[in-house]
């Protein structure tokens, strides 16, 4: 999307010869590849400033006046924003793209308590959230597939959020996007993120001064406290200062678990009358102390314990440090005309302490060690490009070329103990052991990897019988350079012992049709991008005949069509979708192939809005059939993937009672069963909770004021929540939130 003054849908005609030079250039370009991604759009999340945004065109993160509703603006209801970022295509209304997005606003952040981004995406039908391995990151299944915390972008940028966990007081919207987006984004530097991706939005300084404090309490002892500054200033408000700040500390619901989480984020921006600038800085340590982490298999799936147990070690924890910053600027040469910059840095230091049983047998019994990893991770990522909007008689043509690049290395050791006895029914508690191995060591961290990202890119949107009918087409040309180092000894760097250095082309083609204002069909095939594999040296003890070959960079293939409705204060989508992911074995000659495949086909269905006054809905249902394909020998072909359930269905809903200034909600969240093997042997089974809450918006004197009570997990049900990854993550125990706000 032209980031420009003009604000018609209709472009400012050029002229015929500059219009043939940039349709003929963008037919013999179409084999590079582009990161376009505008500064990020604000929701304004109160409701005396909905109307305001409901007018507003966003540039970069400022709202400036027009006559259309900004493709980020709070829908009805205030829930979800119009749309968000679709990469390449910038920020757009999810009616005019074809392609399946969902972003969730501060609003509803605020308003239902979310303590983690699990919490936001937990409203989502065609999303459930797991643990890293042995870790307490969230990771986040979507259509079928993993998507890790490390791959999720923070306005349009990989490597920027810290990488386990996220406090959402930094965040203005939760941008779900539903697919493959290889295109759209450029290739996730963790090669996960196949059937959909993430994107952070950050908070900007709206048109009205806020100045807002909280306190928050959540069992069995978690005290917290926010605030939340924006001020505009200078002639014509040019200037934005937002500034929040968030602090809590205690018990959580899990028996001895102990969470502390200090953060803080300063945005400011400038926007002039060609010239927009946007800056970004974060900072957030969160500590883990006895966290509950995931539970290993072997050959049988235990009943889950009760919801509140914690089977891991009281001394077991984490500590994760993490800064970060983007610069942004625009520059309009001409209405039709947008050049952009943008630059990002990261550095995160992670030290943890990690105890995760493996369960041996039906009774609970399992095995622990201490398993001990610092982790340190600096990159560097940024992106340049251009933007055009031009007319070529009847048909208009909205073309993207840009250029990104993303850097990180990485740092790492590890330190383990012997194994010792636990039952995850009746854990017990052991003194901490001491290490068995320590490689690094662990007091000095060596080099271990580095990840460099190049892409090129070039997109055009043509638009065509008034823009009612717009197909898009594209393709990037990335670049992925990935170095292995062996860990370090006393201290001595270790050496290189892995490269691979490969190249892509991803296109996409997409075709989107306003068949009315209030309903618009769509089609896309494009593709996800993940790093190839390399053969291993043995199988089954038996030399492998093509050992250390590196293969191609894997494509995940998608298509998809669907149908959006809006009916202006209620709004509805109905996506059916297939993607097939390549994958490799090794074959009867001991021969490593990607011949493997795993093929999902599903249909999603969402809605939300607000269809009367005071009533809101949010919900949908999705079905996937997660089909293993081409498996070796064909012993698996039909199973179902792991951790990719089959059915999953949410129902929320929020009642603002006449006469009253108390709203009352409740969420119900299905998920289907799942397979922890690709055998199908080890299966955990369906569960449903049940969220309820409240809250009053009235007034202390004359300060308004906002209280807001949630119930997670209303019957304490305890669950596995995930089969993710091939081991269990426990669902959280039933969860008391409290909390008031004040908008001094």
């Amino acid at each position: 999307m032209l980031i420009s003054l003009h604000t018609s849908r209709r472009p400012v005609h050029c002229p015929g010869s500059l219009s043939l030079a940039i349709r003929l250039s963008l037919t013999g370009a179409l084999g590079l590849a582009s990161l376009v991604v505008h500064g990020a759009d604000v929701v304004t999340s109160d409701p005396q400033q909905a109307q305001h945004a409901d007018n507003a065109t966003t540039l970069s993160g400022i709202q400036v006046q027009a006559d259309v509703p900004a493709p980020t603006a709070a829908y009805a209801g205030g829930q979800v924003a119009r749309g968000g970022r679709f990469g390449v295509l910038g920020n757009q209304d999810a009616m005019s793209v074809p392609f399946s997005l969902t972003s969730y606003t501060d609003k509803l952040i605020r308003d239902q308590q979310a303590h983690t981004l699990g919490d936001v995406v937990a409203n989502d039908p065609a999303v459930r959230t797991g643990f890293g391995y042995g870790n307490y990151s969230q990771t986040f299944v979507i259509r079928g597939f993993q998507l890790d915390s490390d791959d999720i972008a923070f306005d349009g940028l990989y490597g920027l959020l810290p990488r386990q966990l996220l406090t959402p007081e930094l965040v203005s919207r939760v941008e779900v996007f539903k697919g493959a987006s290889a295109f759209l984004n450029g290739a996730s530097p963790g090669g996960s993120g196949i059937g959909g991706g993430i994107n952070i939005a950050p908070k900007r300084a709206d048109a009205e001064p806020l100045t807002r404090v909280g306190v928050d309490y959540g069992s069995d002892g978690q005290v917290g406290s926010t605030v939340d500054f924006g001020r505009r200033f200078g002639v014509n408000n040019a200037y934005g200062l937002r500034i929040n700040a968030v602090k809590r500390s205690g018990d959580t619901s899990i028996d001895g678990e102990d969470r502390r989480v200090t953060a803080l984020g300063v945005a400011f921006d400038y926007h002039g009358d060609q010239f927009r600038l946007t800056t970004d800085l974060g900072y957030q340590k969160q500590v883990i102390n006895g966290g509950r982490a995931v539970v290993y298999l072997t050959d049988v799936v235990p009943r889950v314990p009760s919801a509140k147990t914690n089977y891991a070690q009281p001394w077991s924890g984490s500590s994760l440090e993490d800064t970060f910053g983007v610069v942004r600027a625009e520059y309009d040469f001409a209405p039709w005309i947008t050049a952009y910059a943008a630059a990002g840095a990261h550095h995160g230091n992670e030290y943890g302490d990690y105890v995760s049983p493996t369960v041996t047998n039906a009774a609970g019994d399992a095995t622990e060690s201490r398993f001990t990893v610092p982790y340190v991770a600096d990159t560097a990522t940024g992106e340049a490009g251009v933007n055009l909007r031009v007319d070529s008689g009847s048909v208009t043509h909205r073309i993207n070329v840009g250029f990104s690049a993303f850097s990180t290395r990485k740092k790492a050791a590890y330190a383990y103990s012997n194994l010792f006895d636990t039952n995850i029914y009746n854990p017990v508690d052991v003194p901490v052991p001491g290490y068995v191995a320590n490689v690094g060591p662990i007091s000095q961290p060596g080099i271990t990897g580095r990840t460099q990202l190049r892409s090129m890119s070039i997109s055009d949107t043509l638009g065509f019988v008034d823009d009612r009918v717009e197909l898009t087409v594209g393709a990037r040309r990335q670049r992925l350079h990935v170095i292995g180092y062996s860990y370090a000894t006393n201290g001595v760097p270790g050496a290189r012992n892995a490269e691979y250095d490969q190249y892509v082309t991803t296109p996409v083609i997409g075709v989107n049709y306003r068949v009315t204002e209030q309903i618009s069909v769509y089609a896309n095939h494009i593709e996800a991008l993940t790093q190839g594999d390399t053969a291993p040296t043995s199988f089954s003890n038996m030399p492998v005949t093509n050992a250390g070959q590196v293969f191609a960079p894997f494509k995940s293939k998608q298509n998809e069509v669907g149908v959006k409705w809006d009916a202006g204060n209620i709004g509805s989508s109905l996506a059916l979708f297939q993607i097939k992911r390549p994958s490799g074995y090794v074959d009867a000659t001991n021969t490593y192939v990607i011949d493997g495949e795993q093929r999902n086909r599903g249909i999603e269905w969402s809605f939300y809005g607000e269809p009367v006054t005071g009533v809101r809905l949010l919900g949908g249902a999705s079905y996937i059939q997660p089909l293993l394909t081409n498996t070796q020998g064909g012993l698996q072909d039909g199973n179902d993937g792991i951790g990719a359930p089959r059915y999953q269905g949410n129902v929320g809903g929020e009642w603002d009672i006449p006469g009253t200034p108390v709203t009352v909600n409740a969420r119900v969240v299905y998920t289907d069963s799942q397979y922890a093997d690709t055998a199908n042997k080890l299966r955990i089974p369906a569960w449903t909770t049940y969220d309820v809450g409240a809250r009053v918006n009235t007034h202390l004197g004359s300060v308004p004021t906002a209280l807001r009570f949630t119930v997670q997990n209303l019957t304490n049900k305890g669950y596995w929540a995930s089969a993710l990854g091939g081991y269990l993550t426990q669902g959280a125990p039933r969860t008391y939130l409290l909390s008031a706000s004040f908008d001094l």
